[in-house]
């Protein structure tokens, strides 16, 4: 309290108060030792969620408060905030009584980074960009950002290891393929609600070294960067952190700053892993302008089973139909666990309260009617109305009577072609197994045979040295390969 000043003091509660269950343990043994402590957290000067958390802490039932009521007004006035804790997209954020009130005075302008580390983004963004959604939706410009100089860094966070770095070709290659996706859930365009989409390069790249360190490398800390989450699990794990990545937060932090002074942006999302990096550029707004500007996460989704979303057994879960077609990212929400059902609902679709809390009180085999309606209205969302007549009905030869037959119905499915000479010779069905993706290596598909996984036309594949040959396609035109009871793919015959 000696060196931080009121808004300081105020900011490094907020701050804490993040983490409200692990402070609450701390503040029950400051306050029996520190009365200027309990002074400083319930004094007139700091905000209304600061001296509620200050009198939870002093109180005997402190430890089974919720969590939540230290950083969240009982009510919010926004009907983006209001909508989207509701929906579970409140995780951290920065004084969320004044960011309520700014969303609720009038137009917000916010933004969101995506570095270009491949050439596509993959289902585990997804929550981001629908919290870019809600947000233009509810009244506000949201900014995509596009990382051309941070993808030239690496972001360290959750990374046990650096990041590989690519060249000024791989980058602009990747940001291409990234946008594509932008278009289907936002509005771009000139209007006071239209999307922005910008690229730091445009700013990190002619920055002056020296210049650079001068002006803002000042406001910055070895001690508090070293606190951040991100950078205390790679030292933990004792993995290299290269002076590269550790300034990664310095130039996100600039991000923020510089699209402040361009586009008026005071709003920062990001996913909970990025909770380090939104509060410097907050700090550095307020120590360089004097602006106040916000920070909001979200939570990093997980399965009911602890994995991460957006990864599969099959690898990950791309949103760009050039590297998984549309029926494979609708299997992907129908094959959801049942426990996963509701909360998928609120995160990925737009369906309204009531209609998720009848879906999400269906059980047994009523379930699967939901998965249905997920799968639907995320695949609608990013693919469009036109693709789902065909991925239906495929999924009605699939799925019906315990898979149906090789014909029709499988128009949305991955294929692949071989010509007159190539059924002549006879194909390896292990090479067609894995040119379908329905395996990583031909080992793999021989342990699928071998433990009666493999099939064709609903058929056991009893000899992985099975060629694929003319005879094989009998009258028909093509044949359906399946790995298990929901991966499957189509060989057809050239004509």
């Amino acid at each position: 309290e000696a060196w931080l000043g009121d808004s300081e003091w105020t900011q490094t509660v907020h701050l804490l108060s993040a983490h409200a269950t692990q402070f609450m343990h701390l503040m029950m043994v400051l306050l029996a030792h520190t009365q200027p402590l309990r002074t400083a957290l319930l004094r007139p000067c700091a905000s209304r969620a600061v001296r509620a958390l200050g009198a939870r802490a002093c109180s005997s039932d402190a430890a089974t408060a919720p969590a939540e009521a230290a950083v969240e007004p009982e009510q919010l006035r926004s009907t983006f905030l209001e909508t989207m804790r509701w929906r579970g997209f409140l995780h951290q954020s920065t004084d969320l009584a004044a960011l309520d009130d700014a969303m609720s005075g009038g137009r917000v302008v916010a933004y969101l980074g995506f570095d270009a580390t491949a050439s596509s983004l993959h289902v585990g963004s997804l929550l981001q960009i629908m919290l870019l959604r809600h947000f233009q939706r509810a009244g506000h410009k949201p900014i995509v950002l596009v990382g051309g100089g941070t993808t030239k860094v690496g972001d360290p966070s959750g990374k046990d290891a650096s990041r590989q770095l690519l060249d000024e070709e791989a980058i602009a290659s990747n940001i291409e393929g990234i946008s594509r996706v932008f278009g289907r859930f936002l509005t771009f365009g000139e209007g006071p609600t239209d999307a922005l989409l910008v690229n730091n390069d445009a700013w990190l790249s002619p920055l002056s070294y020296l210049a650079f360190l001068r002006d803002y490398g000042r406001h910055f800390t070895i001690n508090r960067m070293l606190s951040f989450e991100s950078v205390k699990q790679r030292l933990a794990r004792e993995s290299p952190l290269s002076f590269l990545e550790f300034n990664y937060m310095i130039l996100q932090a600039y991000d923020f700053l510089e699209l402040h002074r361009r586009h008026g942006a005071t709003l920062q999302f990001g996913g909970s892993d990025q909770w380090g990096n939104i509060i410097s550029g907050v700090e550095l707004g307020r120590r360089a302008d004097g602006a106040q500007l916000f920070g909001l996460t979200a939570p990093l989704v997980t399965t009911a089973d602890g994995k991460k979303m957006g990864k599969t057994a099959a690898g990950a879960v791309w949103l760009n139909e050039d590297l998984l077609s549309p029926y494979e990212y609708w299997q992907f929400w129908r094959n959801t666990a049942d426990a996963d059902v509701g909360r998928f609902l609120r995160f990925f679709t737009e369906l309204p309260q009531d209609e998720v809390e009848k879906l999400e009180a269906l059980r047994g085999a009523q379930i699967n009617d939901a998965k249905v309606v997920l799968a639907n209205e995320a695949t609608r969302m990013l693919h469009g109305e036109a693709c789902l007549a065909e991925i239906q009905a495929t999924a009605a030869s699939l799925f019906a009577a315990g898979g149906g037959g090789g014909g029709g119905g499988t128009a949305s499915l991955k294929r692949v072609k071989l010509s007159a000479d190539e059924a002549a010779a006879g194909v390896p069905v292990v090479d067609l197994f894995v040119s379908l993706e329905l395996g990583k290596s031909k080992s793999e598909v021989r342990r699928l045979v071998a433990g009666g996984g493999a099939k064709l036309n609903d058929v056991k594949i009893e000899d992985a040295a099975l060629l694929i040959s003319t005879a094989s396609f009998e009258a028909a035109s093509e044949i359906k390969l399946s790995a298990g009871k929901k991966k499957h793919g189509v060989v057809e015959l050239a004509q």
